[in-house]
């Protein structure tokens, strides 16, 4: 079983996000150009990180 809140609620936005950092907002700024990259793609790597982590989590059933 999957969890789909982590997948698509919190890996997928990341990796979007990471992306958009390092290609869209690293070339506007010169000085800082390879802090942006690598921030961007930090954020991205955490993003396919937890993304997969969403893809191996399993609810575990409460004993009642």
């Amino acid at each position: 079983m999957t969890s789909k809140q982590i997948s698509l609620g919190v890996g997928i936005p990341m990796i979007v996000i990471g992306a958009l950092l390092a290609v869209f907002l690293a070339p506007t700024q010169p000085t800082l150009k390879d802090t942006i990259e690598f921030i961007g793609s930090l954020i991205g790597i955490l993003g396919v990180l937890i993304f997969i982590a969403g893809l191996f989590t399993r609810k575990v059933p409460i004993p009642s």
